[in-house]
């Protein structure tokens, strides 16, 4: 009975570890390419032009969008991806520079990112009809919990160049 539970332990024990190290592959594989390099699915990037055509047909089998409002969603669209480029581009040379943030210049940021939402949902206002604006802010919520829930479980992993080694669900170093 003894060796039959110690068995069992060792299975599971192994099992466990064989899966931590799966996961930090995997994390350093995707982290080997800067985010310039890849989209969201670890694939090359997309232009803003391809990336707006694919939000524009996302959003017409979401919301059942007209011929007139793609064009007009098309439009705003292709103005935000302008705007995200130039912050992206912003916060990768001030990145590069290795200066931290002072609370002054993240609350300008957010700020900044709000007052984007804001006319954003403004103008979107002016093209959907009231029932496709209900189903995009429904969108909109469940996009950003799940960015929410990205970043959450995203906090203490540590990547395998770093030399660590997860331990019982836990990394530690060596």
């Amino acid at each position: 009975m003894k060796k039959l539970i110690l068995a069992a332990l060792l299975a599971v024990s192994v099992s466990t570890f064989a899966q931590c190290k799966k996961e930090m592959e995997k994390k350093c594989h995707t982290e080997k390419h800067s985010p310039d390099e890849r989209n969201e699915f670890g694939m090359e990037k997309l232009s803003s032009e391809q990336r707006t055509q694919l939000m524009v047909k996302k959003m017409t089998l979401e919301l059942d969008l007209n011929a007139k409002q793609q064009e007009q969603v098309k439009q705003i669209i292709a103005e935000q991806m302008v705007k995200r480029e130039a912050m992206r581009a912003e916060q990768m040379a001030k990145k590069e520079e290795d200066k931290k943030r002072t609370a002054d210049q993240i609350f300008v940021i957010k700020n900044k990112i709000l007052d984007e939402q804001i006319a954003m949902k403004n103008k979107m206002k002016t093209i959907l009809s009231p029932e496709q604006l209900e189903k995009w802010k429904a969108i909109q919520e469940t996009h950003q919990a799940k960015m929410k829930e990205g970043r959450g479980r995203n906090e203490g992993k540590k990547c395998c160049k770093e030399k660590k080694e997860c331990k019982g669900g836990k990394e530690e170093k060596e």
